[in-house]
């Protein structure tokens, strides 16, 4: 039997929050969705993800870094929050080596990722730069060998796959939404609210649902913050995900809710389908990650648009001028990659950059290499 279904009809109330629900169909040793060894991203996967567009992201960031640690004395250590396949770290420290020989020789690279399939295969996609990167199950593990970090925080579509318990409103009672078995299928049940954790989020929040409205609660999300404060210390971090703030949760659009599935690149509306089989996934509340981010000690810098960070940290500089006829080329290939990350209506205008620091004075004046980009944000 599916230890989904097992847990559902073995637990006592014969039920599962939406957050314990993900728990199991993503992380489960035997059934979860990232622990499986099937392909998750690129074509033969369910989902792409920016690292796939073209190695020219990561040498961005390569770049971006690289400034940071030299202009501004940042450590030259970097933390990847949920490294998928390693094509962005390969990129990063390849990149870092040939403009940096000697900054790359102090750098080091740590890469946090639940998934085991996934850090056997970081390793092949890294090849001879894999000597520069230590790897991790989890933030837990990698607090168990070091005391603190310093450095630079990274993730990419890391946070929208943290479980969320789920809430509605109806004729003015909020409940929560349960998962549970009916006729061998998956269903959800509701219960009027109970979990003093969610009810406590919503009033730290300052959050009110309209009739008819689902929330997603990340109290994982909040969890993860707090938690890894103290380690965390002079830092800058890098979240790039899918999101909401809280202006754009009230927006009718967004009444019914952002958590989804992707199944062969198919966006899945039932979250209870292909439990296991399918990735998992809900937009992020951007000003959860600030305000509780502010009470694990990091400051907010900024937050843009991702089409218009790359712009104003240089992307086009990678532009490259030829006389290659051939389509398929590598200068060619990257200049279609700059084109479909940057243009309207691209993959880059459904993500945000949200900068942090914690510990450290950045003048960020002397980081950005064509500013003039920022008044568009």
């Amino acid at each position: 039997m599916n230890p989904i279904y097992e847990a559902i009809k073995t637990s006592e109330l014969r039920r599962l929050s939406y957050a314990d629900y993900m728990q199991l169909a993503l992380y489960d040793e035997w059934c979860g969705y990232y622990m499986r060894k099937k392909t998750k991203i690129g074509k033969e996967g369910d989902f792409f993800t920016n690292s796939h567009v073209s190695d020219v992201f990561g040498k961005l960031f390569a770049s971006f870094f690289l400034r940071l640690v030299e202009r501004q004395n940042v450590p030259p250590h970097i933390c990847e929050l949920g490294g998928g396949d390693g094509r962005f770290a390969r990129a990063v420290l390849n990149e870092w080596k040939a403009k940096s020989p000697n900054t790359y020789r102090q750098l080091t690279y740590t890469m946090i990722e639940t998934s085991p399939a996934h850090r056997v295969k970081q390793l092949e996609t890294l090849g001879d730069v894999a000597e520069k990167v230590k790897q991790y199950k989890d933030i837990k593990e990698f607090q168990q060998h070091v005391s603190s970090f310093s450095g630079i925080v990274f993730s990419n579509e890391f946070f929208d796959a943290f479980p969320v318990h789920v809430i509605t409103k109806e004729n003015g009672t909020v409940y929560e939404l349960f998962v549970t078995v009916d006729d061998h299928k998956l269903v959800e049940e509701k219960y009027p609210l109970e979990n003093e954790h969610i009810i406590q989020y919503l009033h730290e929040r300052q959050l009110s649902l309209a009739d008819g409205q689902r929330l997603e609660v990340p109290l994982a999300l909040k969890t993860f913050l707090l938690e890894t404060a103290p380690f965390f210390r002079h830092c800058v971090m890098f979240t790039i995900d899918y999101g909401y703030t809280d202006e754009e949760l009230q927006l009718p659009a967004r009444r019914q809710g952002s958590l989804r599935g992707y199944y062969r690149h198919h966006l899945i509306t039932n979250p209870l389908m292909y439990p296991g089989e399918m990735d998992l996934t809900a937009h992020i509340q951007w000003d959860a990650l600030r305000m509780y981010g502010k009470q694990a000690g990091w400051q907010y810098v900024s937050m843009l648009r991702q089409d218009r960070f790359l712009l104003a940290a240089g992307i086009l500089l990678y532009l490259e001028e030829h006389n290659d006829s051939n389509p398929f080329s590598e200068k060619s290939r990257q200049n279609r990659a700059i084109r479909s990350l940057i243009m309207d209506g691209g993959m880059s205008t459904d993500f945000h950059v949200m900068i942090q620091q914690k510990g450290v004075r950045i003048h960020w004046d002397d980081i950005w290499v064509q500013p003039e980009f920022l008044s568009f944000a």
